[in-house]
């Protein structure tokens, strides 16, 4: 009789790929992108170069990433040959799927796995999972016995945290404020309130071309007394982040980019 221990032996592992947070196009208007050895390990990059399988949010990004990681170090399967699988997305107001369903798309993104072969995951930047998708496929592996290793690289809720001089004890991500004015202002409020019972930082993430509303949309809820701290292009040349009360950020204020990610915090005393 074939014990549990034997038959994972069998199976291939799920590892997951840290990407950097540059989304690999800061080049395109003359700013050189980063040194990948500088932004993740080297253990990192060499387990990625010598995977075959992957499972990613986005193919065109991660066959750039790839691409530099060739660059590091010789790629065990040319970027010809790699076999790039996209995550599902679900469409907005879509009903959900069945579990049936859902077990099917699970197994075939973690067939190469299931075969035996390694198999990376990878989002477009940061941890794949952590802000970002990938959970499901991590618990789908989980339930089917395939070991999954996490591999060190930046994190920008992580770094943002760090940088930001606020609670580090207690902090929670709470993902996109509504894009409805009336529902973010609501959230906002209420988010405020919840930091200052509880002392804990809350941290909020957009779409770069929003990085203007959600601030101005900060500025104008939060109160005055509440500490809020932006990071911006985190990881990059000219990445930067800053810290000061909501009456401070009033008087001096503050243009954010368009197109570069940031990261918002803030804890209310």
């Amino acid at each position: 009789m074939t014990d549990q221990r034997d038959m994972s032996e069998t199976k291939g592992r799920l590892l997951l790929i840290p990407n950097t947070l540059d989304f690999g196009c800061v080049g395109e208007d003359g700013q050189a992108l980063p040194d990948l050895r500088d932004v993740l390990p080297m253990g990192a990059i060499h387990a990625a170069s010598k995977l075959k399988h992957w499972v990613a949010e986005n193919a065109k990004t991660t066959r750039a990433f790839i691409n530099r990681v060739s660059e590091v170090t010789p790629l065990s399967t040319p970027l010809q040959e790699q076999d790039i699988q996209v995550l599902p997305r679900a469409q907005k107001g879509a009903p959900a799927r069945p579990e049936v369903e859902s077990d099917k798309q699970m197994a075939a993104l973690l067939a190469p796995a299931l075969a035996g072969h390694d198999l990376g995951l990878i989002s477009e930047a940061g941890l794949p999972g952590v802000a970002d998708p990938g959970a499901s496929v991590v618990l789908a592996a989980h339930r089917a016995g395939i070991t999954v290793l996490p591999l060190s690289g930046p994190s920008s809720l992580v770094l943002a945290l760090a940088a930001s001089g606020l609670q580090g004890q207690s902090f929670a991500f709470v993902g996109y404020l509504p894009v409805d004015v009336t529902q973010r202002g609501q959230r906002i409020r209420a988010l405020d309130q919840v930091s200052r019972k509880l002392q804990q930082t809350q941290l909020v993430i957009e779409t770069p071309y929003r990085n203007a509303h959600v601030w101005q949309a900060l500025l104008e809820h939060l109160q005055p007394t509440t500490l809020l701290s932006v990071s911006c292009g985190l990881t990059l040349a000219q990445g930067w982040s800053r810290t000061d009360n909501v009456a401070g950020w009033k008087k001096h204020g503050l243009t954010l980019p368009d197109n570069i990610p940031a990261v918002f915090s803030w804890l209310a005393p």
